[in-house]
């Protein structure tokens, strides 16, 4: 939503928001990664052809989120490819796509089963028609929209995260308080309480720094570092947390009634994405410090 917000005509904005805002249109697809364009966005080769009132869009997405579920979808194509511009990130265009009116007519929508309960999907474009005025600022643009859109994922998935660090804290605390093994409770001994103070230590420092990317994306303040930092840290804290919470239950952490195991499938995920850590690093190594581009 913080595209249209950001960068949509008034026109996009008196159409779609005040919906959004009541719950009434579902904007939860957000449609950027490729099969063979991951992190590096400027090879995505989706494309839109304008003709006339329309664009046609041709081309393929995967690891889409939500997209059975959202009403709109958010879609990075290419208007100009990339070998007709002077830089990479040129020629790039966000569309809205309604879609209730694209699904079976040139979108088609394929679930994806994962190891987890997070519901994705692969999408193919077959000359799929989307009103031009649709298009999201300027036509070309999309890039730079695309990377405070991106912001605000990183932002909201480490929010996530804390969330999941923090539900994992509980669960060993209060089991760790209860069971008992060789006449005491576990959560007597060092070697069980201290895992759990660590993960309380780190999922605490994370969520200071997720407050603080927050808080610079709500007043308008470049915050690229600091949200991708805000997802390393609340991504590993979670992992921590899930590792120790499995750990302290024991057998009993793999069962479902408990909830631990399934909780620990999906706080994984956030190690790869929306973005893996690695290429945090990168980032702070290069935009933070100065150091030479690896890549």
């Amino acid at each position: 939503m913080g595209t249209v917000l950001k960068h949509g005509s008034d026109e996009q904005k008196r159409r779609y928001l005040p919906l959004i805002a009541s719950g009434e249109l579902r904007l939860q697809a957000f449609g950027v990664t490729e099969p063979t364009a991951g992190t590096d966005t400027t090879r995505i080769t989706t494309f839109a052809r304008r003709e006339g009132d329309k664009y046609i869009v041709n081309g393929q997405k995967i690891w889409i989120s939500r997209a059975e579920h959202s009403d709109l979808m958010v879609l990075l194509v290419r208007t100009t490819p990339r070998n007709e511009v002077t830089k990479p990130t040129d020629g790039m265009s966000v569309l809205l796509v309604d879609m209730r009116e694209a699904v079976g007519n040139g979108l088609t929508v394929r679930p994806i089963r994962t190891m987890l309960n997070h519901a994705t999907t692969e999408l193919f474009f077959d000359n799929l028609e989307v009103p031009v005025a649709n298009l999201v600022g300027v036509e070309g643009e999309g890039f730079r929209y695309i990377l405070s859109g991106m912001n605000a994922e990183r932002i909201l998935i480490a929010s996530e995260c804390i969330g999941d660090g923090r539900f994992f804290i509980d669960k060993a605390t209060a089991y760790a308080k209860e069971r008992t093994v060789f006449g005491r409770a576990i959560g007597s001994n060092q070697g069980v309480q201290f895992p759990i103070a660590r993960a309380h230590v780190q999922v605490t420092a994370a969520a200071e720094v997720v407050a603080k990317a927050a808080r610079m994306y709500d007043q308008g303040i470049s915050c690229g570092t600091e949200a991708n930092m805000a997802k390393m840290l609340a991504s590993e804290a979670s992992w921590y947390s899930a590792d120790m919470c499995i750990q302290t239950h024991g057998g009993f952490g793999f069962a479902e009634e408990y909830d631990v195991e399934r909780k620990f499938r999906e706080t994984r995920l956030y190690q790869v994405a929306p973005i893996s850590t690695n290429l945090i690093l990168s980032h702070v190594a290069t935009h933070t410090l100065g150091l030479p581009k690896s890549f």
